[in-house]
C-alpha cells in the first residue's frame, strides 16, 4: 500500500499529523516521519466545478489530502476517516451542482418569457428532460401547421426531398371557400416546378387565358403573354376545396409524410428557439410534438403569427360571393372584371357549369343577409352593372339565397426571425385578392424554401438552418412584393371616387390597357406572375399617370388642366409609395445590398 505525501503542506496549512479543509495553522512544519516518507508517493487532489445562479461557472477546489505520519497501526483508522470525508464531499458537490443547474434553468426560462412575446409552453425542471427526450425520439424533421394550399404543397415538396414531415390540420374534410379559386399562369409554373401540376386534373378545373375589362358599356380583352411557354401553360380556376384535397391526397401518398387532424394551441419555445408545438387531437387529447423546424401556415385567421411577425392587418373591403349556374360569360376562358360603382366585380368560371361572382363592398359594414337587405342591395345596385349575358344568372343566384361573405385582408410581411420556426402563406403575408395572386405567392415561396433547404443534410444543424431561414425572407421579396404592390395599387385605382383626380386616373387606366401592345401585355405579365419585376411595375403605373396628364393637356393646356394633372401625379404617388414603403424599398429594389441574399445554395 502506497502512502501519500503532500509536498506543498505549508501552502495548505497542514500540521504534522493531518491536513484538513478549513483548519490552517500559522506555522506548519514537517515532522520527522514526514521527512522519512517524503519520497514514497505523490499528491492527490480533485477539483469540482460549481455553477452560480447567473449561469457563469467558477471552479471551487475541494482537496482531500492525507499525510501518514504514524505507525502502521494508525493507517486503517486514517483511511476510514478519509473515505467518509471524501464521500461527504462528493455528495455535497452533487447537491450544489444540481441546485445551481435548476436555478439556471428557471432563470433562463423566465428571461425568455420576458424578452419574447411567444405563445409558449415553458419546460422547467424535470419536465425539461422529459421534453428533450421526446424531441430526440420524435424522428420528425418538419412540423407543418395547416394543410391548405401552402401547407399541403409544402408537405409534398419536403416529403419528396426525403424529409420526415408531420402535418397538423384543424379540419381535413373538403372546405367550401369563395377565394383561392384562380391560379395565375405564374403560379401554375411554380406548380409544375413542385411536381403538383396533376392536382388541377380531375377536379373540372377551367383554363384561364386572360381577362376581360368592362366599364360604362365599353370592354377590352387582355390576354396573357403565353407565346414563349408550352401550350398547357395558362391560368386555372377551380373549386378551392377540390384543389386542396388533391394536394393533401398526393402528399399523403408519401410514406414519410403524416397528416393528422388537430388544433395547434401554442408553440413550444426554449431559450428563444421554437422546439415544436402543443396541439389538441381530434379526440381531445393534449399532445406535444417536436422537430428542428416548425412551419406555420394556418391561414389568414392564424392565432400563431403574432409570435413570429409584427402583423399589421388591414381590411379594406369584403367580398360577397355567389355561384352562377349555367351562365355563359361574354369571353370564354377569361376572368371578367367590371369597374363598377363603388368597387370592382369579378366573374370567372370554377367548373364547366358554374361561374363565381365576387362583389366587392368597400369597408367592413355590410347590409345584413338575414333580413334580406343584402339581396335587395345586390338586385338594385349591383345587378344593373353586371354584363347582360350574366345578369339573369346573377339575379337567380341572389334569389336562391346562397350568399357568402369573406373579409379581404391585406398584411405586409414583417417577420421576426426566430430559430426553429418559419411563417408561410396567408398567415405571413396577404394582399387584396382582386388580382388572384395569393396562391402564386405561396407556391413561389415554397420553391425558394425548397432550394434553400436542399444543401442542409440535417435540419438539426441549427446555425445553418437559421441562416437559410433569414435568407428566405430576403430572397422572396422582389417577386412577392411586386404581386402585393400591384394588387393594392390596382384595387385603389379601380375604386370609384368623387375626387376628380382619382376618377381621371381610373379612366386613364382603362384606356391605357385598351391601347394594346406593351401597354396591355406589360401590366398583364405583372398581374399573371410571369414577369414579377418591381421596376417594371413602377414604370407602368406612372406611365398610366402620365398618360392621364397628357390627355388633360389636349387639345390645349390650361391652368385648370395643369392643376388637375399635378393632382393626378400626387394621387398616383399617394397610392403606390405607401405600399412600397410597407413592403420594404431596399428589399424590393436593392436586394443585392442585403448580405442574406448571398446565402444561396450551391448549384447542383
Amino acid at each position: 500500500m502506497k502512502l501519500a505525501v503532500i509536498q506543498n503542506l505549508p501552502r495548505l496549512g497542514l500540521t504534522t499529523t493531518t491536513a484538513s479543509l478549513g483548519s490552517p495553522l500559522p506555522s506548519p512544519r514537517l515532522s520527522l516521519s514526514t521527512r522519512r516518507l517524503r519520497n514514497t508517493s505523490l499528491t492527490t487532489g480533485t477539483a469540482f466545478p460549481r455553477r452560480k445562479k447567473d449561469g457563469h461557472e467558477r471552479a471551487s477546489l475541494i482537496s482531500a489530502e492525507t499525510v501518514i505520519m504514524a505507525p502502521a497501526i494508525e493507517f486503517d483508522q486514517f483511511i476510514l476517516a478519509t473515505f467518509f470525508a471524501s464521500l461527504f464531499a462528493l455528495v455535497l458537490v452533487f447537491v450544489l451542482r444540481r441546485s445551481s443547474r435548476d436555478r439556471k434553468d428557471d432563470a433562463d426560462s423566465n428571461r425568455s418569457k420576458r424578452n419574447r412575446g411567444l405563445d409558449v409552453v415553458s419546460s422547467r425542471n424535470d419536465a425539461v428532460s422529459r421534453n428533450l427526450a421526446a424531441e430526440d425520439d420524435s424522428g420528425i424533421d418538419v412540423i407543418i401547421v395547416g394543410a391548405g394550399v401552402a401547407g399541403a404543397a409544402l408537405a409534398h415538396t419536403l416529403g419528396k426531398a426525403r424529409r420526415r414531415v408531420h402535418v397538423i390540420e384543424r379540419d381535413l374534410s373538403e372546405q367550401e371557400r369563395i377565394v383561392g379559386e384562380l391560379l395565375q399562369p405564374g403560379g401554375y409554373l411554380k406548380l409544375i416546378q413542385l411536381g403538383l401540376e396533376d392536382c388541377v386534373k380531375e377536379i373540372d378545373a377551367q383554363r384561364v387565358l386572360g381577362y376581360a375589362l368592362f366599364k360604362d358599356g365599353k370592354h377590352t380583352k387582355l390576354s396573357y403573354p403565353l407565346e414563349a411557354f408550352d401550350s398547357n401553360v395558362s391560368g386555372r380556376s377551380f373549386h378551392n376545396g377540390r384543389f386542396v384535397q388533391r394536394m393533401r391526397d398526393k402528399a399523403a401518398t408519401l410514406s414519410n409524410v403524416r397528416l393528422e387532424q388537430g388544433t395547434v394551441t401554442s408553440l413550444l419555445e426554449e431559450n428563444g428557439t421554437v422546439k415544436g408545438v402543443q396541439y389538441k387531437t381530434k379526440e381531445g387529447n393534449e399532445l406535444r410534438l417536436y422537430a428542428p423546424l416548425t412551419v406555420v401556415c394556418d391561414g389568414c385567421f392564424s392565432n400563431l403569427r403574432r409570435s413570429l411577425c409584427k402583423p399589421k392587418v388591414d381590411v379594406p373591403s369584403t367580398f360577397v360571393g355567389l355561384v352562377l349556374e349555367n351562365c355563359e360569360l361574354p369571353f370564354a376562358n377569361h376572368g371578367h372584371v367590371v369597374l363598377a360603382d363603388p368597387s370592382p366585380i369579378l366573374l370567372y368560371p370554377i367548373s364547366s357549369s358554374e361561374v363565381r361572382c365576387l362583389v366587392d363592398v368597400p369597408g367592413q359594414k355590410l347590409p345584413p343577409i338575414a333580413n334580406g337587405e343584402m339581396a335587395k342591395y345586390l338586385k338594385t345596385q349591383v345587378a344593373p352593372q353586371i354584363p347582360p349575358e350574366a345578369r339573369e344568372a346573377f339575379i337567380a343566384a341572389v334569389e336562391k339565397g346562397n350568399i357568402r361573405t369573406m373579409p379581404n385582408r391585406s398584411m405586409p410581411a414583417d417577420p421576426v426571425p426566430t430559430p426553429g420556426a418559419l411563417l408561410l402563406g396567408d398567415s405571413f403575408n396577404m394582399r387584396h385578392p382582386l388580382t388572384g395572386g395569393g396562391m402564386t405567392v405561396a407556391l413561389a415561396d415554397i420553391v425558394v424554401l425548397r432550394d434553400l433547404l436542399r444543401p442542409i443534410h440535417s435540419l438539426k444543424d441549427k446555425e445553418a438552418l437559421s441562416k437559410y431561414i433569414e435568407s428566405f425572407y430576403t430572397l422572396r421579396k422582389p417577386v412577392v412584393s411586386t404581386i402585393n404592390t400591384l394588387a393594392g395599387a390596382l384595387y385603389k385605382v379601380f375604386l370609384a371616387s368623387s375626387d376628380e383626380a382619382k376618377t381621371e386616373m381610373r379612366e386613364a387606366c382603362f384606356d391605357y390597357l385598351s391601347l394594346g401592345g406593351v401597354c396591355s401585355s406589360g401590366p398583364v405579365a405583372l398581374l399573371s406572375g410571369l414577369n414579377p419585376r418591381p421596376l417594371s411595375l413602377v414604370l407602368h403605373f406612372f406611365a398610366v399617370a402620365i398618360y392621364a396628364v397628357g390627355r388633360l393637356m389636349l387639345p390645349f393646356p390650361s391652368i385648370k388642366s395643369f392643376w388637375l394633372g399635378a393632382r393626378v401625379i400626387s394621387s398616383a404617388s399617394g397610392i403606390i409609395f405607401p405600399i412600397i414603403k410597407a413592403e420594404g424599398v431596399r428589399q424590393m429594389f436593392f436586394p443585392r445590398t442585403i448580405s442574406a441574399l448571398y446565402r444561396t445554395p450551391p448549384l447542383q
